[in-house]
């Protein structure tokens, strides 16, 4: 089904004496389902199609390596498509693509003993944890790396990391995943950030959009757990949302659209239609026929025979994914998918005594700006 199609769908159940108020719905959410699918499996396979961009370098440890260009986008590839397979019908091909390239990731980090490398050097940094955690949600586990990070967890250091509040809402629930005793309450937390505080709409840019929408994925870890939602917040997303979407479109900013439509599709009962129906389509018709979108700025026009990819890697993969994980999101809550159930994780461990923290085998100066840069 094409946008177009889509739209005129939605259209014509929406004109007077179409049926009831219940038809409707029902007729816009399905004229829309066949569309986000479809832009789900385009982007799906333009991953598939790119798994070199993820492959880390020999030396993605050593502190040169820029984190945002190795380890950043092989997480955010664990943890989307984690979410992905989590809400595909088991007999839905999205489900099992989604589970090779899960597969492929936790390959790159070796079954995770990289990880457990890279957090026996920074055991001060967040980041090898909640990538972990990616891993961790889709049931692989590394039994050195846990056994480590329950003794880090446990020191006073740890408790007292300075965080702005989305990315230690972040850190909250990587502990919940891993089995660990979360190290702050995350109400608390949640509402000194930009969404908990209920911040006026008219001062979201683009900063704290992200902040926004990430907060939203930690307190629903990911959408799995939509009934995790606050409903002070639930409401204030429901009323916001959809300015913030057009905002968002008018200004060419598809990245957040992606972003802000995964967190409609995140909330409590029933999914805000009319959003999702006015959106998607617009998505569908920036996505190139390869599978990919950009971040930001207008698309590429595709050409015949042109055999070129239409964006650079990097300017690309993150709003291709996010398209992914927001259209399966989409497509589980039109269809009336019930969340699945998040594994039960290791029941959390009692503090251990802080030991002497493992030797960190990086500057502290050059390890700063690998924990900032992730």
């Amino acid at each position: 089904m094409t946008a177009d199609q889509a739209t005129a769908d939605r259209t014509a159940a929406d004109r007077p004496g179409a049926g009831s108020a219940a038809e409707q719905h029902r007729a816009a959410a399905s004229a829309l389902t066949g569309l986000v699918r479809e832009t789900r499996d385009r982007a799906l396979a333009w991953t598939e199609d790119h798994l070199a961009g993820f492959v880390l370098p020999e030396d993605v440890l050593e502190p040169h390596t820029k984190v945002d260009h190795t380890l950043k986008p092989l997480g955010e590839l664990a943890q989307l498509c984690g979410t992905v397979h989590r809400v595909a019908a088991p007999d839905d091909p999205a489900h099992a693509t989604a589970d090779r390239l899960v597969a492929f990731a936790w390959e790159q980090t070796r079954s995770g003993r990289l990880l457990w490398e890279l957090l026996r050097s920074e055991p001060f940094a967040a980041y090898p944890f909640e990538i972990y955690a990616a891993f961790a949600g889709h049931g692989l586990r590394h039994e050195g790396f846990e056994r480590l990070a329950r003794r880090i967890a446990a020191t006073r250091g740890w408790a007292c990391t300075e965080q702005h509040a989305n990315r230690q809402l972040g850190l909250i629930n990587a502990e919940r995943r891993v089995g660990i005793t979360p190290h702050a309450d995350a109400e608390a937390v949640l509402r000194r950030s930009w969404l908990g505080g209920l911040s006026e709409p008219w001062m979201l840019e683009r900063s704290s959009g992200y902040s926004l929408t990430h907060a939203a994925y930690h307190v629903t870890d990911w959408g799995i757990a939509p009934e995790r939602m606050p409903a002070d917040l639930d409401l204030y997303l429901r009323t916001w949302l959809p300015p913030w979407v057009d905002g968002c479109l008018e200004n060419v900013q598809w990245d957040l659209t992606g972003e802000l439509l995964a967190v409609a599709a995140s909330l409590p009962d029933a999914p805000p239609v009319d959003l999702l129906a006015e959106a998607w389509p617009v998505l569908a018709r920036v996505q190139h026929p390869d599978g990919s979108l950009p971040e930001t700025g207008p698309p590429v026009v595709p050409r015949d025979g042109a055999d070129a990819d239409p964006y650079p890697f990097l300017a690309c993969y993150h709003s291709t994914l996010v398209t992914a994980f927001a259209a399966a999101l989409t497509v589980a809550r039109l269809e009336g998918s019930p969340a699945p159930p998040t594994p039960a994780p290791p029941t959390p461990a009692p503090p251990t005594p802080a030991a002497t923290p493992p030797a960190a085998t990086t500057s502290a100066a050059t390890t700063s700006e690998r924990k900032q840069s992730a």
